[in-house]
């Protein structure tokens, strides 16, 4: 049988599993999402100011970009388990980048420029660095578990979607103690930790879900 044939046979079979596919991610990834925000309530919780932060746009722009990314993430990690597929992120994964770029010019336009730099450290720019991840670990591992299921041609392009996908849960627990809200600190910060992540994912990936 001829290679373009193998796949569009497995991609065929793949469209027909694709239901379960997406249920067991589904199921899997709400299970470590859980774990995690038991997690996340029992060692952090909520910022005590949560009622005066939803008052505020770069509250609630945070918790909008880590929201589309997590939406995103998900798409892209049940399109990736189909053998047709290559690519961890599509196109309409520039939407987070492209928010994030503009959010960050309005904050440069209204904050002084001396005031840049506290802005993006923040106060808590390790521990961010630190937690996300942290809190990753559980869908990480109930998503590349469910992702044995599927057919990914590319092993390690599928880690890599789970594990942004798991940071993107991570990342929408931790908006919510995180108390830096900085378009300037979400855009180095959050997404240096979701690269740690998805490093991670790859890695596992490329031996975990070899077919």
């Amino acid at each position: 049988m001829k290679t373009d044939d193998l796949i569009a046979a497995l991609a065929a079979d793949g469209a027909e599993r694709r239901p379960p596919v997406s249920r067991g991610l589904s199921i899997a990834l709400a299970a470590g999402g859980l774990v995690s925000l038991v997690v996340f309530m029992a060692a952090l919780g909520p910022r005590l100011d949560l009622a005066w932060a939803f008052s505020t746009w770069r509250f609630d722009l945070k918790l909008a970009i880590v929201a589309v990314a997590l939406v995103l993430a998900l798409i892209d990690c049940i399109q990736i388990a189909r053998p047709e597929v290559r690519s961890f992120a599509s196109r309409a994964t520039w939407l987070v980048p492209i928010l994030l770029l503009a959010a960050v010019a309005v904050e440069i336009a209204l904050v002084p420029a001396a005031e840049w730099g506290r802005k993006l450290v923040g106060t808590n720019s390790l521990f961010c660095l630190v937690t996300i991840p942290a809190l990753s670990l559980a869908p990480l591992v109930a998503g590349l578990i469910a992702m044995r299921s599927g057919a990914p041609s590319s092993p390690a392009a599928a880690g890599a979607a789970v594990g942004r996908l798991a940071a993107a849960i991570a990342a929408s627990l931790y908006a919510f103690h995180c108390f830096d809200d900085s378009p300037l600190f979400v855009a180095t910060w959050y997404t240096l930790a979701t690269v740690i992540v998805m490093a991670a994912g790859a890695a596992i990936g490329s031996r975990a879900l070899k077919w």
